[in-house]
């Protein structure tokens, strides 16, 4: 398997979890849950920010964003439709990246100023692990309610969007 193919592959299941843990928001009762819910939806709108920084990385161009979330809370529908696009725009990018793309060194400023330099392999592993954690701390925060969870695995995702694998098997 390439390396392309690798990180469209993970790329996907990130898509497929985003979505997972929205529809679960989408479906949280506000008025019994409102801080959690809250918290939950700042730390995924932080995913998307950061992934959204890390586009522009990619591409050369200006993020604009001087902080690593948004001062507004989106709704869950809103968040889920931004990830969705921004996690299509990814995988298309992993897709066709070819390997020397790929392992190319990109230099840019973090939004305290700081200055960093990754490969464009880095900024892509970064995004997955990055949103990894966060959707742990979100399912952390559904599972004391207690809410049902998804079930974010990689495995989960390959099984569930090729059920002939289960036949293979």
């Amino acid at each position: 398997m390439s390396t392309s193919a690798i990180f469209a592959t993970l790329l996907r299941y990130q898509a497929w979890a985003h979505d997972a843990f929205l529809q679960k928001l989408e479906a949280l009762d506000a008025d019994r849950h409102p801080e959690e819910r809250r918290t939950a939806l700042r730390l995924l709108n932080h995913c998307l920010v950061v992934n959204q920084i890390f586009k522009a990385h990619l591409t050369g161009t200006a993020h604009g964003f001087t902080a690593d979330n948004t001062p507004e809370t989106p709704t869950p529908q809103a968040l889920r439709a931004s990830l969705a696009a921004l996690d299509d725009w990814f995988q298309t990018y992993a897709e066709t990246a070819t390997p020397a793309q790929l392992s190319e060194p990109v230099a840019f400023t973090f939004t305290d100023g700081d200055q960093g330099c990754m490969t464009r392999q880095e900024m892509l592993l970064h995004v997955v692990t990055h949103g990894g954690y966060h959707r742990g701390e979100v399912g952390r925060i559904l599972k004391q309610i207690p809410a049902d969870l998804p079930w974010d695995t990689l495995a989960v995702h390959l099984h569930e969007t090729d059920p002939g694998r289960r036949l293979r098997a």
